[in-house]
């Protein structure tokens, strides 16, 4: 690979809208970018960062608070037509960049609110309402995800439905769901914005699986001398 940038790139102009069917070469390697296909045939850039843990290997990211609106208005109709067939009670957001989607997501099925959860401790919170959660933008950091006990009436025997950004590891989702277990609710299903690989399938219980619903899918990737390949073991 190029020495100078690797093929990675400032992300300053990334998620800011979305390409028209047909305006996208089928590539089988990638410089800086992976265009990840919207089930209308759009396409959104998303930008290649490498892995510090492994710089041969690569994510395509997206982050939901740093798009456009009409990006992300896009992104959150398609949720909200992911979610409508499951008809929910209640929106469950995880944060942090889930707390960007679920709001509107809600909003769109007529909803009054919509229940965050958080990674900030209020002093009313209990010690039995949180869960220890570890990311793969995180991995050293021990931080908790908690639920507000005064939310517990909005979940208890309501049809849930939980949503974040992107599912990656499965590390984070397996924690909240763990978090939601504790607070005797399950969600009818997951519905993320992008499908990171297939890693998620090792940490999250078999059960779920086929409760996972995504807008867009992105590979892992592998570097090679002219860009970034997808992993052959990353596509479902």
């Amino acid at each position: 690979m190029e020495k100078d940038n690797g093929f990675v790139e400032a992300t300053t102009p990334y998620w800011q809208r979305l390409l028209s069917p047909g305006s996208t070469s089928e590539e089988t390697s990638f410089r800086y970018a992976y265009p990840a296909r919207l089930p209308d045939g759009r396409h959104l850039l998303l930008p290649i960062r490498r892995r510090p843990d492994d710089p041969g290997r690569a994510v395509a990211s997206f982050l939901a608070n740093h798009a456009s609106f009409d990006v992300i208005d896009a992104i959150a109709e398609t949720m909200t037509d992911l979610a409508r067939p499951f008809a929910p009670d209640v929106i469950v957001g995880v944060p942090t960049l889930g707390l960007a989607l679920a709001p509107l997501i809600a909003k769109q099925l007529g909803h009054e609110n919509f229940v965050p959860l958080g990674y900030s401790k209020k002093y009313w919170y209990r010690e039995d309402l949180a869960e220890l959660v570890r990311s793969i933008t995180s991995p050293d950091a021990r931080k908790h995800v908690w639920l507000d006990p005064n939310l517990l009436p909005r979940i208890r025997n309501k049809r849930l439905i939980l949503v974040d950004d992107t599912i990656s590891s499965g590390t984070t989702i397996s924690a909240v769901l763990r978090l939601l277990e504790k607070a005797d609710a399950a969600p009818a299903a997951l519905i993320f914005a992008m499908n990171q690989g297939d890693r998620w399938r090792q940490h999250l219980d078999a059960s779920w699986h086929d409760k996972v619903h995504a807008v867009f899918f992105s590979p892992l990737l592998r570097a090679t001398p002219d860009g970034w390949v997808p992993e052959m073991d990353s596509v479902d």
